[in-house]
């Protein structure tokens, strides 16, 4: 056998560079681009992406405040000391300086992937957050809440509906205003959310009861009563008195967060709101015996550590549930 000897490269192929990183960017080779240009340009790769428009506009507002809040005008005028400044004027929660932060950076990232910045100054940018846990609600005080609400009436029929959704389904209150006539499947006794109304993107199907399903055909029933009197054509599940979709601005607090607040200071009750209804299914589902793989899965969360703070469980008592399905 013939003992080849190992191709060997020249010494100007060995000297050949093998790094992927891309060169820096000039800022002189950047011309100046307004701000109204660049988040035009965002919000429409974005919308070719699937973005919901809800997202897009979110985006759209929390930029725009933050440029016009320090006279900004162009692009290149942006750099870490002006996200600074920003965040030293701004007098709001501290959780909400985090989305907002968060909403900045991923406009920035897109506008740096279109070649509008020349690097990503914004990258170690860090806002702390109290990471206190939230307390879930108390299934007496959601009963006592659904007994005392007027059902008599169409905003109290559709508010009981949606408190009752949210408690057997954990569904977001967003998505709750998302949720179209085609999302609940009367046959299967179904909520078929696929990714356009999800946080995550990702389909999710969640089981209702007899109980929930007969109420929701009765909505159903009711709003068509209300679009037609109106005018007004759409297919959402929960509508306002006019007939228009719950989900009808840039808040977060649609119709339903609002009415929430309202019953909350109307009786007397200290954790009505739509985060810890939310929580109370998912201690619900863990108090019945549920994994927190499910649990997980049911929320629509991505990782697991998102879980656990829902069900005020620390890292140790969950790696000691997991060993027992190693």
């Amino acid at each position: 056998m013939l003992n080849k000897k190992p191709f060997k490269l020249d010494d100007r192929a060995a000297g050949m560079s093998f790094d992927i990183t891309p060169p820096a960017r000039k800022k002189d080779d950047i011309p100046p681009v307004p701000i109204e240009k660049a988040l035009d340009l965002v919000a429409r790769q974005m919308r070719s992406m699937g973005r919901r428009p809800r997202t897009i506009e979110s985006y759209e507002y929390i930029f725009n405040k933050f440029t016009e809040a320090l006279g900004i005008k162009y692009v290149h005028e942006i750099n870490a000391d002006s996200i600074f400044e920003y965040f030293e004027q701004l007098d709001v929660s501290l959780s909400t300086k985090l989305i907002r932060l968060k909403t900045i950076k991923a406009v920035l990232s897109r506008l740096y992937d279109n070649g509008l910045i020349p690097y990503k100054f914004w990258k170690n940018i860090q806002i702390t957050v109290d990471t206190d846990v939230k307390e879930e609600a108390d299934i007496n005080d959601i009963a006592l809440l659904l007994n005392l609400i007027d059902k008599t009436t169409f905003t109290g029929f559709r508010d009981a509906c949606a408190i009752l959704l949210m408690y057997r389904t954990g569904i977001r209150i967003n998505t709750l205003g998302e949720l179209r006539e085609r999302h609940i499947d009367f046959n299967t006794l179904e909520l078929v959310l696929d990714g356009s109304i999800m946080k995550g993107r990702s389909l999710l199907k969640l089981p209702i009861d007899e109980q929930l399903s007969d109420n929701l055909k009765r909505l159903i029933k009711e709003n068509d009563k209300v679009r037609n009197y109106y005018g007004v054509k759409n297919d959402y599940v929960f509508i306002t008195t006019r007939g228009n979709g719950i989900n009808n601005s840039r808040s977060k607090n649609n119709v339903i967060s609002k009415r929430l607040s309202h019953y909350a200071k109307l009786y007397g009750l200290k954790n009505i709101n739509s985060h810890a209804i939310r929580r109370a299914y998912a201690k619900n589902l863990l108090k019945n015996g549920a994994n927190i793989a499910l649990i997980s899965k049911a929320l629509g969360h991505k990782d697991l550590s998102t879980t656990t703070r829902y069900l005020h469980l620390d890292v140790d008592e969950v790696a000691q549930e997991l060993r027992e399905f190693l």
